[in-house]
This record gives structure tokens, C-alpha cells and sequence, in this order.
């Protein structure tokens, strides 16, 4: 079970350019600007930024499903013959996300929000 795609992340190379185009498109400043993740929130939406992405085999924006249990989802993906990018990992005060890739190259991203 999902609440659908909340959560955009961009791989970027050059983050300052990126800033300056997401900031003109959004017309807002980020909430959360470090060195290693900008992100941006506008109509409902997480927008992320991350240099590091195209080191982690980001090929594109991925588009992050929200799940209500990523360890779950992720297994049923891997069992369904999905490939592993990214293991279930903590990015940040109990926030767990994951990544697979699809038979067709596709990325697929899970983001799990910490309970409380």
C-alpha cells in the first residue's frame, strides 16, 4: 500500500545551477539546503537535489513512492524481480528510503516516514 508519489529527487552535477533553476521554478527557497541534498517543497510535493546521485546510480529523476512499510515493499519488489540499487537506509531522523530498478531500466524509489 502506498500514498502515492510525494517525493521527486533530481541527480544534479552542478548544485548551484540546480538551485537557481528549482528556485526559479518553484519560486521558493529550499527547506533544507546542505551540501549533500537541497530540497524544496511546493504543491504537496518534495523536490530533492543530490550531487552524490549519479554516484549512486541515478540515472534520472526518480520518483519515490511513499510506503507504509519499506522493508515489506522493498522484499516484494526484489521477490518480483526487481533489481537492488539502494538497500533500505536511514537518511535522517527516522526517514528510510530504498531504490530498485526495473527489468526495463526504470528507477523506482520508496520512502517510509519515521511513525511517532
Amino acid at each position: 500500500m502506498t500514498a502515492g508519489i510525494n517525493t521527486i529527487i533530481y541527480p544534479v552535477k552542478d548544485l548551484a545551477r540546480a538551485k537557481a533553476l528549482f528556485g526559479a521554478l518553484l519560486g521558493t527557497e529550499p527547506y533544507a539546503d546542505e551540501p549533500y541534498y537541497v530540497g524544496y517543497k511546493d504543491a504537496g510535493q518534495d523536490v530533492g537535489l543530490d550531487p552524490n546521485g549519479h554516484a549512486k546510480g541515478m540515472t534520472g529523476p526518480v520518483p519515490y513512492w511513499h510506503v507504509a512499510d519499506i522493508r515489506a515493499s522493498y522484499a516484494a519488489l526484489l521477490e518480483a524481480g526487481a533489481e537492488s540499487l539502494q538497500d533500505v537506509h536511514d537518511v535522517g531522523g527516522g526517514r528510510l528510503i530504498a531504490s530498485v530498478k526495473d527489468a526495463d531500466g526504470n528507477l523506482v524509489g520508496m520512502l517510509q516516514d519515521p511513525t511517532g
